[in-house]
């Protein structure tokens, strides 16, 4: 391995953005993730190409109008779904649309009307068991507008007359003019292999047969940047010891410029920029305050010596459903038998892998009925500060909360509640303060209010 670059240290900090800029979100465009960023991605083209290669195994192409990204998948992350202009996540449905009108922008030419992207994407569509996209529907119109607006965002589309709001309220009375950019488009889907040649969604996965240490060392930098936490107790023998390396944890600290907190468990970045995560917490609304409320219960219950919660052993069969989930949904008919591989060999080499004698780390558990009557007390003591749609629908708020912790890897839902898993701990202890608007009085004094008396002759 070649020795690490070293970057002067008045231009690190310029680097450093650049590298969680590209790394957080894979494409960069004129326009996304804002403007400044393409610029500065370009001004680090040949550093950081070299640098992502080396020390994560990605690859990345900085053209005058993009920079793509080509990361390495060692596993499936459900965590960062698409979302749309109006932060609403995507459903089945709209990732459909999303993929047809892609599709249909690549036979386009320069430019194309809202209808007539709805157009080709109900043709495509109609082709599909299951699937189908009527513009009589309000529900449909939402779902391709809401994949029109993400393509908008990353620039492949740039609005040039009209308005796509009016559309969807009336096809017949509302149209919209769009621009399309060609290379964006391109750019968005460039799989690492071609799907028709695949028969299971293990294919676009990261090989982990007879990897050299290099190659384990590129696997453990990629973790440290794609998870919140890595446990010590989900890697291999050899990624443990890699992990436990100095040299290894350096290197990407210094190229991301974040900071790594270790525990005995295993070791996550913290990201203080807000850069690179797409996730930041603690945040602001609702939900991150209840979470972070919620932690403290957890961590209370958990601690308490005189009555000990049971432990449970950690099964991580997530990815595995999601796995099966995805390749149940993969249409036969797409699939170019002669070359593509067998189904069965991956899974075969994938068991090989597992280590059956390891045992599995067991985890704090917590009821389902416990946490869901913590959430209810919460709300009931805190609503007041909530939002109006969290406080008619605890149930929901629930669910949107334990999904959040699952995303930042502080517990796994398991059947019947969760375990608690170490990175929560260091959460724990938040302190709570609630400020209260004086209502009763409509004049106060400068000293309950903290302010300066302002005087006069």
């Amino acid at each position: 391995m070649r020795q690490q670059r070293r970057i002067d240290a008045l231009a690190l900090d310029s680097y450093q953005r650049a590298a969680r800029v590209i790394l957080a979100n894979h494409l960069v465009t004129r326009v996304f993730p804002d403007r400044i960023a393409l610029p500065l991605i370009r001004r680090w083209a040949t550093e950081l190409r070299e640098d992502l290669a080396e020390l994560f195994g990605y690859r990345l192409e900085v053209t005058e109008t993009t920079a793509r990204l080509y990361p390495v998948h060692d596993r499936l992350d459900d965590g960062r779904p698409a979302r749309s202009v109006n932060d609403r996540v995507f459903d089945r449905r709209r990732y459909a649309y999303l993929s047809l009108a892609l599709a249909a922008l690549g036979r386009a030419g320069d430019q194309i009307t809202l209808s007539e992207l709805a157009e080709h994407v109900a043709d495509y569509a109609s082709r599909i068991d299951g699937l189908d996209l009527s513009t009589e529907r309000a529900a449909d119109r939402d779902a391709f507008v809401d994949a029109v607006g993400w393509l908008g965002a990353r620039g492949a589309l740039t609005l040039a007359d009209g308005d796509a709001g009016g559309w969807a309220s009336d096809p017949e009375a509302g149209e919209a003019l769009y621009d399309i950019d060609r290379p964006v488009v391109f750019a968005l889907f460039r799989p690492p292999r071609a799907l028709q040649h695949l028969h299971t969604v293990r294919g676009l996965l990261a090989e982990d047969t007879e990897q050299t240490a290099a190659d384990q060392a590129r696997r453990v930098r990629r973790a440290l940047v794609e998870r919140p936490v890595v446990y010590l107790a989900e890697l291999s023998p050899g990624e443990r010891a890699l992990l436990g390396q100095d040299r290894v944890i350096a290197e990407v600290e210094y190229c991301t410029g974040l900071r790594a907190e270790r525990r005995a468990e295993g070791v996550a970045l913290i990201d203080t920029s807000g850069r690179l995560s797409d996730t930041r917490f603690p945040g602001t609304g609702t939900l991150a305050q209840v979470a972070l409320l919620l932690i403290g219960e957890i961590a209370d219950v958990v601690l308490d010596i005189d009555h000990p919660v049971p432990h449970r052993p950690d099964v991580a069969a997530a990815e595995d459903l999601l796995l099966d989930q995805l390749d149940a949904a993969i249409p036969e008919a797409g699939v170019f038998a002669p070359l593509a591989e067998d189904a069965q060999t991956l899974d075969a080499a994938e068991s090989d892998e597992e280590s059956p004698d390891t045992e599995p780390s067991t985890h704090p558990f917590l009821d389902e009925t416990w946490v869901r009557a913590t959430v209810s007390a919460l709300t009931d003591r805190y609503g007041a500060t909530f939002a109006a749609q969290w406080q008619a629908d605890v149930g929901a708020l629930t669910d949107e909360v334990l999904a959040l912790l699952a995303r930042l890897r502080l517990i796994r839902p398991v059947e019947g509640g969760l375990l608690v898993l170490p990175a929560l701990a260091r959460y724990r202890g938040a302190v709570v303060t609630v400020r209260v608007r004086r209502t009763e009085e409509l004049f106060v004094t400068a000293a309950e209010t903290g302010g300066t008396a302002a005087g006069g002759n």
